[in-house]
Order: structure tokens, then sequence, then C-alpha cells
């Protein structure tokens, strides 16, 4: 009976399920996501979170608490071909993972199921991942987002101005062509006055 006897063996020895936890977790920090089979990422994300609630408090010994628990792996990137440090699994854990969930009272993994069974012995795969790691994804289609709103704006915006300046040559074209009936009647009146006159001389000179 297995009463009072918590976690998994998951096949290991004492040393090696340790040795497993760990490297997970630092992979986990490290990328902030890692595959892996379900009885692994259970087993793995009540450590990682312990170490979480340690990087939220950052102090000296929850630090010391932390590398003791973790170790202490440097995070390698490539660069041109050659390897480069870029820090330590720790650090990470403590200057960005930890403030990150300063308002959040646990709860800072998520385990999703994938579609897939691995290969030989058929055990359910999943993404053990931490919570707030797709924001990046949101905060990028928020801006897309924003950038079709400024778009539409913009868009909008040169609409009403082509509109406006239409309307402004349309009312300069309707001033001219108010201008110039008004001058066709002036002549017009002009040779109508201009016509009687001479035919009042044409009946003076007959009456002479």
């Amino acid at each position: 009976m297995r009463h009072r006897v918590a976690g998994r063996k998951l096949g290991r020895d004492s040393e090696h399920r340790l040795a497993m936890r760990r490297n997970l977790a630092a992979s986990l920090f490290e990328h902030e996501r890692v595959s892996t089979t379900l009885e692994k990422a259970k087993e793995v994300r009540k450590f990682a979170e312990k170490l979480i609630s340690l990087a939220k408090k950052g102090d000296l010994a929850a630090r010391r608490r932390a590398i003791s628990m973790l170790g202490n792996r440097d995070i390698i990137a490539y660069e041109e071909g050659e390897q480069a440090r870029k820090g330590t699994i720790v650090g990470k854990l403590f200057s960005e993972i930890g403030p990150r969930y300063l308002d959040r009272q646990g709860g800072y993994t998520r385990i999703i199921k994938l579609a897939v069974n691995r290969l030989g012995d058929n055990g359910q795969v999943v993404l053990l991942q931490l919570v707030g790691e797709e924001e990046g994804d949101e905060k990028g289609k928020k801006k897309s987002q924003n950038k079709r709103a400024r778009r539409a704006a913009a868009y909008a915006e040169s609409v009403e101005k082509i509109k406006s300046r239409a309307a402004k040559v349309q009312k300069k074209e309707t001033v001219v062509e108010e201008e110039n009936a008004d001058e066709q009647q002036d002549e017009a009146s002009e040779e109508q006055a201009a016509g009687a006159e001479e035919s009042a001389q044409q009946e003076e000179n007959k009456e002479q």
C-alpha cells in the first residue's frame, strides 16, 4: 500500500530522478516551455513552482536555496556558429521569471496535452509551459490591431481631407459660374440698353 507516499518513481532511482527533475526544470526556465510526458510534467510542475515562489522573495537566502535545489547551469546561445554565455538559469529565474508573478498567488505553470503519443511506449506527450509565456503573441496581435486601427484612421482622415478639398473646389467653381452668369447678364442688359438707344436715335432721325 502507498499510504502517505508522495511522488512518482518514474522507473528511476533517487539520484536519476533528482537529476531528471533538475534538468527539466532548468530547461523550462530557460526556454519557458518544454515537451515531455504527462507523468514527468506533473512531477516537475510542483518542483518548478516551488522555485518560482523562492524567486518571488528575491533575497540572498532564497537565491542560495534555489541554487542548492536546482544548480546554477549556464544559458548557452549560438551566435555565428560559436557558443556564447547569456547568463545563468538562477539569474533568469530571479531577474525575469520571479518578478513576473509578484501579483499571482500560485499556478505559475500550465500543462497542455498534445495530440501526439511517444513512439515506443505510446506515452502521452504534453507541453509544460509558464503561464503568461504566450503574452508575447497577444502583444503582437494587439500591436497589429493597433496598426490596423491607425491605418484605418489615417485612411479615413485622408478621405475626409479629399472630400473637403473637393467641396472647396466645387464651391469655387459655383462662385465662378455665378460671377460669369452675372457678367453675362450685365453684358446682355448693356446690349439691350445700347440697342434701345440706337433704335431711339433712328426714330429721331426719321422724324427729322
